[in-house]
């Protein structure tokens, strides 16, 4: 390396070690918590609604005040991020959304409960896209889709959880008890985060700032490098202009429309199911306890469909790889609208859609990190998961207003393979730029 040290090249070149083993574990850790609070939500809906005396479509709006609050989250805390750092921005935004979800337990009218899921959404969208970035920033291009994947998994993980609670939790000690419990482990977290978290190297190259957690962090990668920080850098250049324009810099305008459609679709069918499946198979004849549990299954699938797509992405590049996945989503999601009434064959449609639904937006997280540069990485993600996100509101909004219409349930969820199909053919445009365009695309990317 003639005497310079790239940090990329550092990384690239060394087995996984503790501290990116640490990185990726406290990640996972707070995705954990985010995909149980963004969750938990959907499980108490039915017993809230019988409490309060509501109908189950009055809760349309509450959805959607938690993702638009997720969906603020994203598009802010990425570039907060990119200006004074990842690890900050994610104990701030683990602090925030564990407070608001700690309130929530004593809300008790809709209105409070609408403010209080708003507010608890900008905390935990805040922290997605940066879990996301430091988890790249520190894992080796090899092994980097993969990385980001199971860390990820800890989002569906905790949805699991938060399924398997509600049903034990809400018949015995009330739905509050959840929100008890999803708020009090994200305080307690950001206290180890503020601790133990590092910053990501390559942000402290670029930013040339904070010189001794720079020289502790290169240290804990590898030991034996000359103490001299003046011949390390990012490998990368930094960006000349504000984040959020240079992701329309050239080339990087029609990668970036056609991630954020690919985003925005995906995320309109995956919190569909997440918010309104509970709902959906209590109103098909299901009893709560076993809705919950078989919407777990999503999650569940989202996980073992993640960490096989992940390995396909490796073989097989990430363009063929989700292209194929969502076409194949879109013939899922299309029978399981029709199964629904023999439950032997809804169990297993269910954790297949979740698979591909859940399992490919892994991938696409990944995709997006490895799409733009150190300087910019965290707005990039930030960006594409919050325009996602409106999605994600358009979703369960719009099952509430066709619920109300009368809508059956099959209906609903047979509409859902239509973006589906869309998704794919965002994947198939961004293939055919990669194939105009290979140089702005990483070289760290299967073609």
């Amino acid at each position: 390396m003639t005497g310079v040290l790239r940090i990329t090249e550092l990384i690239d070149s060394r087995p996984l070690g503790r501290l990116q083993f640490e990185v990726a574990t406290l990640c996972a850790l707070v995705a954990l918590l985010d995909g149980f609070d963004t969750q938990v939500i959907a499980y108490v809906a039915p017993a809230i609604t019988e409490q309060w005396g509501m109908a189950p479509s009055a809760l349309g709006p509450v959805f959607g005040a938690g993702l638009l609050g997720l969906m603020a989250g994203a598009l802010i805390g990425g570039p907060l991020a990119d200006r004074w750092g990842r690890k900050w921005t994610i104990v701030v935004s683990t602090l925030l959304f564990g407070a608001f979800a700690l309130a929530t337990a004593w809300a008790q009218t809709p209105g409070q409960l609408l403010a209080l899921r708003l507010l608890t959404g900008l905390g935990l969208g805040s922290a997605m896209p940066n879990l996301i970035a430091l988890t790249s920033e520190y894992a080796p291009a090899r092994l980097r889709t993969m990385l980001v994947t199971l860390m990820f998994c800890g989002f569906p993980l905790g949805s699991i959880l938060g399924g398997v609670l509600s049903a034990l939790w809400i018949p015995s000690l009330g739905w509050p008890s959840l929100f008890l419990l999803g708020g009090a482990a994200p305080l307690l977290l950001a206290l180890v985060l503020a601790w133990r978290l590092p910053e990501s190297p390559g942000f402290l190259l670029l930013r040339r700032a904070h010189s001794r957690e720079l020289q502790r962090v290169l240290d804990r990668l590898d030991p034996r490098r000359p103490n001299d920080l003046r011949s390390v850098t990012a490998g990368e250049p930094p960006e000349p202009g504000f984040p959020l324009r240079e992701l329309f810099r050239g080339s990087r305008t029609k990668v970036t429309v056609l991630l954020w459609t690919a985003f925005f679709m995906n995320l309109l069918v995956m919190y569909f199911m997440v918010n309104w499946l509970p709902t959906l198979l209590t109103l098909a004849g299901y009893s709560l306890s076993l809705a919950i549990l078989a919407s777990s299954l999503l999650n569940l699938g989202g996980i073992g469909g993640g960490i096989l797509l992940a390995t396909l992405v490796r073989r097989y590049g990430p363009y063929l790889t989700l292209g194929t996945a969502f076409v194949l989503v879109g013939g899922i999601v299309a029978a399981l609208a029709n199964v629904t009434a023999v439950p032997r064959l809804t169990m297993p449609a269910i954790f297949l859609a979740g698979a591909g639904v859940v399992g490919a937006q892994f991938c696409l997280n990944a995709l997006a990190a490895e799409t733009y540069p150190t300087a910019i990485r965290a707005t990039g993600v930030g960006w594409a998961l919050g325009i996602g996100r409106t999605g994600s509101v358009t979703g369960p909004l719009l099952g509430g207003v066709l619920l109300g219409w009368g809508w059956s349930p099959d209906k609903l969820v047979l509409a859902c393979s239509i973006p589906a199909l869309v998704t794919a053919a965002a994947i198939l445009g961004l293939a055919r730029l990669r194939a105009r365009d290979p140089d702005y695309f990483p070289r760290t990317l299967p073609p």
